[in-house]
């Protein structure tokens, strides 16, 4: 069973032990390198596995937890292409908005190599996704690409081509400055409505190349936070090739042999993709991104590709940012997460902690107070029963509603009603 599908453990909580089956003591991980922790960690299919694990939410003075997990092979299917529908009301008209989430653009080798006619790739999975929510008859899409670090050039070329008709989406440099473009052949539009793409600095490389090239097309809105900014492309040098007379492992080396470049001949490289409307974000962008490497490589430019825009979308832009700047800062919750995200900031950048027990007590008792009051004002907004101290929401109550992709439905529906302000390009 995968960890996160069980919600036995999120991406941020931190491993300080393991043990292999249920009999064995828990070996402390602490200072360990995380290449070693996850060889401890991995095992053959259905073996048991624990965990001493401090949750994210207990901050500093987690109380730790132990979990047994099963494991088992990770499938294609588990990191496939997703969709759902989520239904909106926005200025009193309903709306149907169909989401379609990729954590990466994969493609599945082997099968299409033994000649597999039904072998999974994101662009076969993400075109019958956008056939399922056509024939829903969904007013707008959403390309959730948060997180989503990246993968297959050739599958990212292909989903962006589901969007355009044939042209250019990226361009790649090589050593001796010879550019080629990589098209999308196919003349065909598989979705032609209103798309947002959203994304977040974890977004990278195959991502920020869809993203960008969505952007440059006029063809969707890109909303979230600034990309990751990762616009190289590395190749592996076994360096015993050079020296095969050496019976002894010499290792590798990791050259970078190009760059990406958007079609309008600006680089993703440290700069990233910069979203059309910014939302709030935890990442402190010179502190996270290719932009805080020491030796990264600067942003540059080159020509641009020949392509022809879908739309215009110039003029419109400014008006959507203003309609969800105007909602955002009613919002209760934006407030909190602004509130959230300075005190983060803060925390983060405390580089000391009280050896006194009392006053670490206290301060835990000041934030669980914090977290109990914006709970009550959470409910109180939504008409229920305010919680006494010490009572926890029943599971029915729990709000796990993502206030990043519901603002963005909104305004990809303000779009649609604003839609007689967005000229195509002839």
């Amino acid at each position: 069973m995968l960890a996160f599908k069980a919600k036995l453990l999120t991406s941020v909580d931190r491993v300080i032990a393991v043990a292999q089956g249920e009999e064995v003591v828990l070996f402390d991980l602490v200072g360990w390198r995380i290449t070693n922790v996850v060889k401890l960690i991995r095992g053959p299919k259905e073996s048991i596995v624990r965990l001493q694990i401090l949750p994210v939410e207990g901050g500093l003075d987690a109380t730790s937890i132990e979990i047994s997990l099963v494991r088992d092979k990770i499938k294609l299917e588990d990191q496939a292409a997703k969709s759902e529908i989520l239904e909106i009301t926005n200025e009193g008209l309903p709306y149907k908005v169909g989401i379609i989430t990729i954590p990466k653009f994969y493609t599945d080798f082997e099968g299409q190599r033994k000649g597999d006619k039904d072998y999974k790739s994101t662009s076969r999975d993400v075109k019958k996704l956008l056939e399922e929510l056509n024939e829903k008859n969904v007013d707008a899409v959403i390309i959730d690409l948060r997180n989503n670090g990246g993968g297959s050039l050739t599958e990212a070329v292909e989903v962006a081509g589901l969007f355009i008709e044939e042209g250019p989406v990226v361009q790649v440099k090589d050593m001796n400055n010879n550019v080629d473009i990589v098209k999308d052949p196919d003349p065909d539009i598989i979705y032609g409505g209103h798309i947002a793409i959203l994304v977040n600095r974890y977004s990278a490389s195959a991502s920020e190349i869809f993203a960008g090239a969505m952007q440059n097309y006029g063809r969707g809105i890109v909303i979230g936070e600034q990309t990751y900014g990762k616009g190289t492309v590395q190749n592996l040098i076994d360096l015993n090739r050079m020296a095969s007379h050496r019976r002894d492992k010499l290792g590798q080396v990791k050259i970078t042999i190009a760059k990406y470049y958007r079609i309008d001949g600006g680089s993703t490289q440290n700069l990233g993709v910069i979203p059309d409307i910014k939302f709030p974000s935890y990442v402190i962008p010179e502190e996270f991104g290719e932009s805080s490497e020491p030796y990264a490589l600067k942003w540059d430019q080159i020509d641009p590709a020949e392509y022809k825009m879908f739309s215009d979308l110039s003029e419109i832009i400014p008006r959507l940012s203003k309609l969800s700047a105007e909602r955002t800062n009613n919002n209760p919750e934006f407030d909190y997460l602004e509130d959230d995200i300075l005190e983060y900031k803060k925390v983060i950048r405390k580089n000391s902690l009280s050896l006194n027990e009392e006053v670490r007590l206290k301060e835990k008792e000041e934030k669980e107070e914090k977290e109990f009051q914006r709970e009550n004002e959470r409910r109180n907004i939504k008409g229920l029963k305010l919680l006494e101290k010490g009572e926890t929401p029943s599971v029915d109550e729990e709000d796990d509603s993502d206030i990043f992709l519901n603002e963005t439905a909104l305004i990809i529906t303000d779009m649609i009603r604003l839609s007689s302000g967005i000229s195509q390009v002839q």
